[in-house]
């Protein structure tokens, strides 16, 4: 009778438990397309802004040029306001030389440094990395043996290994104890 009780309410939890859980196979929520209908061909989200950080990272860009540099003009065109050059991400020239608003110039000495830092970091986090696995696993009853020693035991091998150590540095001390009185002795006569 306990037996059948038992699993009643296991049943209860089972069902319980599956009730509150999204499965792929429940009914959705949403309005599905007919077969008439068409999807829309506009995603809420382009793959160029998901990406556009990452890209910015790796790809730095500067409006500082060296004289040595030529100036390409914007892709949007040459003659910009300095309001519609800057909206676009454009660069805009302080001098009469070149094209008024030129597309920005890589910078490989700003790539140079966040890669490094990029590495930098990377190394840090390696480094630490065994020490914190280390202070984790200290904790755990699984990698440390005296964790799963019961508390009388850990004492009964300590006491027996003190013991172990004096009967190997008695003979030891008695030596060095009857040496030091001879040499008392000697001195004293």
């Amino acid at each position: 009778m306990l037996q059948a009780g038992t699993r009643v309410a296991w049943s209860y939890v089972v069902l319980t438990l599956l009730y509150g859980i999204n499965s792929g196979f429940a009914l959705p929520l949403q309005r599905v397309l007919g077969k008439s209908e068409v999807a829309p061909s506009k995603f809420s989200m382009a793959l160029k802004n998901v990406y556009g950080p990452l890209v910015s990272f790796f790809r730095p860009t500067t409006c500082r040029y060296k004289d040595e540099q030529s100036l390409v003009p914007c892709h949007v065109g040459e003659d910009l306001n300095t309001t519609e050059c800057l909206e676009n991400r454009c660069c805009l020239s302080k001098t009469n030389r070149g094209p008024k608003c030129y597309t920005p110039l890589k910078d490989n000495m700003q790539l140079t440094f966040r890669l490094l830092g990029l590495i930098a970091g990377g190394f840090f986090i390696l480094g630490c990395l065994p020490f914190c696995c280390s202070a984790c696993l200290r904790r755990s009853s699984c990698f440390n043996p005296l964790r799963r020693a019961k508390p009388g035991k850990v004492k009964q091998v300590v006491q027996k290994k003190r013991a172990a150590k004096e009967e190997i540095y008695k003979p030891l001390l008695e030596e060095s104890l009857k040496d030091s009185e001879d040499d008392k002795e000697k001195n004293t006569v």
